[in-house]
């Protein structure tokens, strides 16, 4: 029997005896029978209140465990569901026991699911960081829902091969940088991409190592070795061509000392200061062409004595050169006159950039402009008709045609690519020129760069003028009709001096003194002041037709009327 059936048989007992005494007293004091039965209710009633209360609490204990475990139960089936695990089932234990058991393992779940979460977390962080700096895609995984064990085990070993690839494309980086740093510094060149400025300046961690970065670093760098190589082969060939002309033309070792250190690297400003040198050299050799020659032959003539060359030989090598090129003639004519034009077409461009052509009066302008038109014509198609020429040459001999030493065409090509990157250099900077002259323009205002076209009434024209009398002088026709369209005309209220006391005076220029606009604006109200009509003269003997035409006609009848009196006075005076 359990203790607390046995506890239960005591109460039960004890109750017993307890109404037994209660009726005993009630015997001893002599309280009536209906008093008792009273009494005997009261207690009954209190005793069954007292167990009913305590049947209702543990009823409702009992009901809330049940709540509990039910609780439990659901949320652990729905936690194993999203945890992957087995569901939760427990027997043959009693309810307190069930639902303590099962808000433990709810708890122990909860904080299971936390932790997944929270790794789950760490790992999409580290994965957004990788994916930024290798520019790859995110982990396919769904950011809401709670991660299996095996989910976040591929997790992790796709993030440590994204870890391995990023530590192997940063060292990639790292020593393409390295090279590409040497290269431009070889090369004395800057960056002049944005790409290039980041490659240079920018904080290696904070790089993306994209698949598309690397690639470019990569093309980057062949691009800047293959300028270094294309740099030592010219350096080279510079070297070459140098110690060949010092030994042609017998330069001193204090000047060869000079160049020594330029004979070792190959930088920008070693190939500009050996094709300074090979320049020098070159003008030295064009000024002593003889003496080279004549070295030459002494050369050529040591070396054929040398290998027995006899003079049948001789003339055998000089009959083959001279079948060579008559079987050839029209090639090397072609190519000859190639050269020649291109030479007068770079000399024509030449002339059309520059501003002075202009003032040329001779007519040549034109001439050459259109000689320029018709070479920048002709070049092509005589550039196509060497061509065919070449390669029907290189097919039949199984060798290249060269031109001192280089492939003609490649040549052509390459000078026409010279001539384009110049053109364009002018062109950006006339733009960059232009850009400057408009900001300071904004910055500090407009001045007037040019003079006046129109003159000044009063002004004396400076070239060639017609005197009357010795007193009187015209304006050219030109500049009389350019000046007597603009208005009324006005007679200048000053007599001009002869030509010959007018040069030891200054002469004001059309860029000085009131502008025509102004006079012109002007004439109107000075005419009223003086109380002079427009167009009258104000000279007081008109009949020494002492008169100026420094100003302006009021109509174009108005000119001829005057031009045909002054011709008629010219000539009475000339044939009395």
């Amino acid at each position: 029997m359990r203790v607390s059936e046995v506890h239960a048989a005591e109460s039960v007992a004890y109750l017993n005896r307890a109404l037994v005494r209660l009726q005993d007293i009630w015997e001893e004091i002599g309280i009536p029978e209906e008093q008792r039965l009273q009494r005997t209710n009261e207690v009954h009633k209190h005793i069954k209140g007292l167990l009913d209360l305590m049947i209702a609490e543990e009823e409702e204990l009992k009901r809330r465990l049940l709540k509990s475990i039910e609780a439990c139960i659901k949320e652990l089936k729905s936690l194993c569901s999203e945890l992957q695990l087995p569901p939760f089932e427990e027997e043959g234990c009693t309810m307190l026991q069930m639902e303590k058991n099962s808000r433990t393992r709810l708890e122990l779940m909860q904080e299971h699911k936390k932790q997944r979460m929270e790794e789950l977390k760490g790992l999409i962080s580290k994965d957004t960081e990788l994916c930024g700096i290798l520019c790859t895609t995110p982990f396919c995984i769904d950011q809401n829902s709670i991660p299996s064990l095996q989910q976040l085990k591929t997790y992790h070993a796709y993030l440590d091969d994204l870890t391995k690839e990023k530590e192997r494309r940063h060292e990639e980086f790292v020593s393409l940088k390295k090279d590409i740093i040497v290269c431009m510094d070889d090369l004395e060149q800057h960056p002049e991409t944005s790409f290039e400025t980041d490659v240079m300046c920018e904080d290696e961690e904070a790089f993306c190592l994209s698949d598309e970065n690397i690639a470019a670093l990569k093309l980057l760098l062949s691009q800047l070795q293959d300028r270094k190589t294309e740099n030592e082969r010219r350096c080279s060939a510079f070297r070459t061509k140098i110690q060949e002309l010092w030994e042609r033309l017998h330069i001193p070792q204090e000047e060869r000392e000079a160049l020594s250190e330029h004979m070792v690297t190959s930088k920008k400003r070693n190939i500009e200061a050996l094709q300074a040198e090979v320049e020098r050299l070159e003008v030295l050799k064009i000024q002593s062409m003889r003496s080279v020659i004549e070295s030459i032959r002494a050369e050529i003539a040591l070396y054929w004595e040398k290998c027995f060359y006899s003079q049948d030989e001789y003339t055998k090598l000089i009959i083959t050169m001279e079948k060579y090129y008559i079987d050839h003639q029209e090639l090397f004519e072609g190519v000859t006159k190639w050269r020649e034009n291109w030479t007068l077409y770079l000399e024509l461009d030449k002339k059309a950039n520059d501003p002075g052509r202009f003032n040329n009066r001779g007519g040549n302008l034109l001439k050459e402009e259109k000689q320029r038109t018709d070479l920048q014509k002709s070049l092509p198609k005589l550039e196509k008709t060497l061509k065919t020429q070449i390669d029907a040459w290189e097919q039949e001999h199984d060798k290249e045609f060269l031109v001192n030493g280089q492939k003609f065409l490649e040549y052509v090509q390459q000078q026409w690519e010279h001539h384009h990157t110049e053109k364009e250099k002018e062109k950006l900077e006339r733009q960059l020129k232009k850009t400057k002259q408009t900001q300071e323009d904004m910055l500090y205002g407009t001045a007037k760069r040019t003079p006046s076209k129109r003159r000044i009434a009063g002004t004396p024209t400076p070239g060639k003028v017609r005197r009357f009398n010795g007193t009187s002088t015209l304006s050219t026709p030109t500049s009389f009709l350019n000046s007597g369209l603009g208005g009324t005309m006005c007679q200048s209220s000053i007599q001009k001096p002869p030509l010959s006391a007018s040069k030891g005076l200054g002469l004001r220029t059309p860029g000085h003194g009131k502008t025509p606009r102004l006079l012109d604006r002007n004439k109107e109200n000075v005419s009223h002041l003086r109380n002079t009509p427009s167009g009258a003269l104000r000279s007081q003997d008109t009949q020494d037709h002492t008169f100026t035409f420094n100003s302006f006609a009021g109509s174009y009848s108005d000119f001829a009327v005057m031009w045909f009196y002054i011709n008629f006075v010219q000539t009475t005076k000339t044939n009395p």
